[in-house]
């Protein structure tokens, strides 16, 4: 996946190493091969995650800093499990409003490289379009909760989120395993001053009250007063001044008391943070957040160069899908019917995976080996910046070059090499395979 020059499913991995016909057969047999045990091989992944990225990693009070987001793949085809129709909600015009597709949520790891950050793949699922049973009351933020439960950390961490994660289940769900969210709030966000200690004479019968004056979050930054200036912490941005405000605070969807930030950017406008670490401080608070859109980076990065999401695995026995359609309802079909979607879900499921793994290792690459890969990518770029690794282009142009030198190194040697050579198809192989 690493290696290939265009993006166009499971035909594009066979032209890359010239592969004789029964080798793509041989690769969708893998993708639908239900010895791949996906729970055992992500463990595995994020094991070697934390071995190979090691001090690299961005901590911070002892915790490790994850980053969740959903990303929608935009599919067309009637007979693919799961798709359905999904809501685009961006800034961005040209965009529509509404794809089908698949809906999928992701976690990655922040990893920090010199100047810069990657957010290293941890895992990636389809989480909608399926309901098997109508008794299920399983959202979205329940999935991504067990989602991360299935990775074993073997540390506590900081979850970074944007404010759709922003609710009173996520929040007891992280202070419940010893861990902390930090997360956006909406404009119309309100909160609770907690209510005055009275005297034990003054006091009444039955519970002391837990909540004092309701308070809109947005009404918060008029005082002038209470608001500090402070130098931006937010990633790559220099001479600029904030103006933020910190207060701990009733959150009644959580009931707990947690920490809120507001910030006052002088170009890109207001926002209103939210911390379950009261004692966090709120710079850091700040530069998290402000890390949070490397996700974003790295789901471009998956698409438009690793082609993660370009898998074409249609179902030939499914009841083909009408357009612009919701959720697919299996609990009346039979369960040969179903057994044979579960199939195709992890066909899909073992495509993005394959995905996560080639882009965590090509941002290994990146961070650790930097100078080898600027060496050997064999192109030209305007400006190299100082201080910033080679993104995953330049590695995946890196590893197509040295792949022939591999096959001939190693021909004799390496079980891989042999393998690819004996499986290549001499009559379609290019530069590639008459060098090996």
């Amino acid at each position: 996946m690493s290696i290939r020059q265009d993006n166009l499913g499971v035909t594009s991995l066979a032209r890359a190493l010239t592969l004789r016909t029964a080798g793509y057969e041989s690769l969708l047999g893998n993708m639908h091969s239900q010895g791949i045990c996906l729970s055992k091989l992500t463990h595995c992944w994020v094991r070697c995650v934390f071995q190979l990225f090691g001090s690299r990693i961005e901590r911070l009070n002892d915790r490790v800093v994850l980053i969740a987001d959903g990303k929608k793949i935009a599919k067309q085809g009637h007979k693919m499990p799961a798709v359905k129709c999904l809501h685009q909600e961006s800034d961005n015009h040209s965009k529509p409003a509404f794809i089908m597709g698949h809906s999928t949520q992701a976690v990655s790891l922040l990893v920090n490289a010199v100047n810069s950050a990657f957010a290293v793949p941890l895992d990636i699922k389809i989480h909608e379009g399926l309901v098997f049973s109508n008794r299920s009351k399983q959202t979205l933020l329940d999935k991504l909760i067990g989602l991360i439960g299935t990775l074993d950390l073997p540390e506590h961490y900081y979850l970074v989120a944007d404010a759709y994660y922003a609710s009173g289940r996520m929040v007891n769900s992280m202070l419940d395993s010893g861990n902390h969210l930090i997360t956006r709030v909406r404009s119309n966000s309100v909160a609770y001053h907690p209510a005055p200690v009275k005297l034990s004479r003054n006091r009444k019968r039955g519970r002391p009250r837990k909540y004092g004056n309701k308070v809109r979050l947005v009404d918060l930054f008029r005082s002038a007063t209470k608001i500090h200036h402070i130098p931006s912490p937010v990633y790559a941005e220099k001479s600029v001044t904030l103006k933020v405000r910190q207060l701990k605070l009733y959150w009644r969807p959580s009931g707990v008391l947690v920490n809120f930030v507001l910030v006052d950017h002088p170009r890109r406008g207001r926002i209103m943070l939210m911390s379950t670490d009261l004692d966090l401080e709120l710079s850091e608070i700040i530069r998290l957040y402000g890390l949070r859109f490397k996700i974003e980076f790295g789901f471009k990065q998956a698409s438009q160069v690793i082609g993660a999401f370009d898998y074409h695995f249609w179902m030939m026995d499914m009841t083909p899908q009408r357009r612009w359609a919701g959720n697919q309802y299996l609990h009346k079909k039979s369960e040969k019917y179903r057994n044979k979607v579960r199939e195709k879900m992890h066909a899909y499921h073992v495509h993005l995976f394959v995905g996560v793994v080639a882009q965590g290792l090509m941002q290994y690459l990146s961070v650790c080996h930097t100078e080898l890969v600027w060496r050997t990518f064999g192109s030209w770029l305007r400006t190299i910046r100082q201080g910033i690794p080679p993104s995953e282009r330049i590695v995946a142009m890196a590893l197509r070059n040295c792949l022939p030198y591999f096959l001939v190194d190693n021909a004799q040697t390496c079980n891989l090499a042999k393998f690819i050579i004996e499986n290549q198809d001499p009559d379609r192989a290019d530069n590639l395979g008459n060098a090996a």
